[in-house]
């Protein structure tokens, strides 16, 4: 069976491994994942503790809400964290 001829690779797709190297985020970047991530986690147990008086009263059982939605922000930035 024959046998197809090989590609020429052109300068454009032809990438060296070193181009695709990552810079490392920023000093910032790491307290403010854990940052978020804990805050989420004590809205949630303030507001549970409080039998929902706190963090704010008006929210009711929004408070849940809004905790979950800054740790789960926190949880997002993981992806994107490398050292």
């Amino acid at each position: 069976m024959p046998e197809s001829k090989p590609r020429k690779k052109t300068a454009s797709t032809a990438q060296p491994a070193s181009s695709q190297t990552y810079k490392p985020n920023p000093v910032w970047f790491k307290p403010v994942m854990f940052g978020l991530m804990i805050i989420g986690l004590f809205w949630i147990i303030t507001f549970y503790i409080s039998e929902g008086r706190y963090p704010v009263q008006a929210w009711e059982s929004w408070n849940i809400v809004a905790g979950f939605g800054i740790a789960i922000i926190g949880f997002l930035m993981t992806t994107r964290w490398r050292s």
